[in-house]
């Protein structure tokens, strides 16, 4: 978000409004998690384990409390947690083996890769496909696995055309969306840029008109 408000602030109103993973969990921590095991929220101090230093500066921007609370209250870095179980003393592995917790139950597979590269892409795109046609994922795609989204190349884009049948708009979408007939038959451009080097020749190609302008979604 820093980087588009500084770099072009004049694509702002286009950035979805979802908050990014670690965000999300804090955000639902401290509301959905807290109401239903009666905890109250300014008990609960969360912290972030990430690789980039930038969710320092993200967990402290003044629209990420609209609950009353930071949604995240620390991040460390992974060099830093690296280095404090160096300091500890700890030794990873002899530790007896054990299971994560669990705090909401079985996690869908979209859940699992949000967090990667092309994760929340492929993840949207699930979604996609089970709401418009009906059908499972894992019916059109083996393991359910949108492979063209994930990867390790800077740049790069799936194509996934909507089948010319398509199924009933669900319940909780019907006041938004009364049919799905206009999507049907159609073909969704999806782009991703791995890190803000290539997010950032995306958006120079999208305002210069070029390939990823006819985009419909783009993930960096």
């Amino acid at each position: 978000i820093k980087f588009i408000e500084q770099e072009h602030p004049e694509m702002l109103a286009h950035v979805s409004s979802a908050k990014s993973p670690q965000q999300m969990f804090g955000a639902v921590m401290k509301t959905f998690y807290a109401k239903l095991h009666n905890i109250d929220p300014a008990n609960i101090v969360s912290v972030s384990l990430m690789p980039c230093s930038a969710k320092k500066f993200e967990c402290n921007r003044p629209e990420m409390s609209d609950s009353g609370f930071k949604d995240v209250d620390y991040v460390l870095t992974t060099r830093e947690c690296a280095k404090m179980i160096h300091q500890a003393g700890i030794d990873l592995p002899s530790l007896p083996k054990s299971d994560f917790d669990d705090p909401f139950g079985t996690a869908s597979g979209s859940g699992v890769i949000f967090g990667a590269t092309g994760g929340v892409m492929e993840a949207a795109l699930r979604s996609v496909i089970e709401f418009v046609t009906g059908l499972k994922v894992e019916d059109i795609f083996a393991n359910a696995d949108i492979l063209p989204a994930r990867g390790m190349e800077g740049c790069r884009f799936v194509d996934l055309k909507i089948p010319d049948k398509v199924g009933p708009v669900p319940t909780i979408l019907q006041k938004l969306v009364p049919n799905w007939d206009w999507l049907a038959g159609k073909t969704l451009r999806v782009g991703i840029a791995h890190g803000t080097r290539n997010a950032r020749k995306i958006l120079e190609d999208v305002a210069a008109g070029g390939f990823f302008s006819t985009c419909h979604f783009i993930e960096v």
